[in-house]
């Protein structure tokens, strides 16, 4: 999915969770604030009833905006999602990052289309839940089916939740299932609601020597661009589902001399002009099993005609 590349100060980053009812958004949510690793999220809902936080992370509530440790939000947007964005986007301090929990029956892809349509936000991913347990007897429903297709259907990164309560077997069986819905989503597993918060928001830390996540069933890799390149090009090509790449994100040089910010999560890129130099390098992280380095490293050391 391409994006147009743009001149201004990076926008806030903004990322749609969906599912259906029960699929794990709640608790996706809870792990992404227990486990924040500094960041400063603003989770934005329909309701507070609708996404119970755990009690212990929350250090003070009033109507409308729950403080949690961390220096973390959550605030209820009721009808009106546009003006709760446009009031956070204001917020001092600015949160890093904003987090959408859509309803069971919302669109995901819907509300990612409004967001795009705001000049102070970029959509980071639209991420969707699937029960690994019951999401195909969700599909086949009659008056759920369309929906929980629909939804799957706007991911740009699919997360199969509750996997520790089926088989392997049953798993793989889902996983081929998926791909077969969305040939284009990134799709990845998690046990307990649990998967590194690079994989679901894409926040990378470019100048470490890794990616900080602890879990083994991922792997990342900090990888030099020493020459000027196309970054439309890079970008795209990172973004096709046989790299393996789940997300992507970091800064190269352009043939024009400026600098530019690559950013992928499954089919979807974009590319920021920035004015400061860089460091010319990306962070890609993926599925281990899936991850094809040499591939990579190819789209990334290539050198561009003239």
């Amino acid at each position: 999915m391409a994006s147009e590349i743009h001149s201004t100060a990076e926008p806030l980053a903004a990322t749609v969770i969906g599912g259906y009812l029960g699929a794990g958004k709640t608790t996706l949510v809870n792990q992404l604030l227990r486990h924040a690793s500094g960041l400063r999220l603003a989770i934005l809902v329909n309701e507070f009833g609708a996404l119970p936080i755990d009690e212990d992370l929350i250090e003070a509530q009033s109507d409308d905006l729950i403080s949690i440790a961390g220096g973390c939000i959550c605030c209820s947007f009721g009808s009106d999602l546009t003006a709760a964005l446009m009031d956070m986007a204001r917020r001092e301090p600015r949160p890093d990052h904003v987090v959408i929990e859509s309803s069971g029956v919302a669109m995901p892809g819907a509300i990612g289309a409004s967001i795009g349509l705001l000049d102070d936000y970029r959509i980071a991913g639209i991420v969707v839940l699937a029960d690994t347990e019951t999401v195909r007897d969700h599909a086949a429903d009659e008056y759920l089916g369309d929906t929980t297709l629909r939804q799957l259907s706007d991911a740009d990164l699919i997360v199969q939740t509750k996997t520790d309560l089926v088989s392997s077997v049953q798993r793989d069986q889902v996983e081929q299932w998926l791909r077969q819905i969305n040939k284009t989503a990134s799709i990845v597993t998690a046990e307990h609601g649990s998967i590194p918060v690079e994989v679901a928001l894409g926040h990378h830390y470019t100048d470490a020597a890794a990616s900080p996540h602890a879990d083994e069933a991922y792997d990342s890799k900090v990888i030099a661009v020493p020459q000027p390149v196309d970054p439309e090009l890079i970008a795209e090509q990172l973004a096709v589902p046989d790299t393996g790449v789940v997300r992507a994100k970091g800064f190269v040089q352009g043939r024009d001399g400026d600098w530019y910010l690559i950013q992928t999560v499954g089919k979807r890129w974009q590319v920021l002009r920035d004015t400061r130099a860089r460091r010319a390098q990306l962070v890609c992280i993926g599925l281990r099993k899936w991850l094809d380095w040499p591939a990579i490293e190819k789209i990334l050391q290539q050198k561009t005609a003239v």
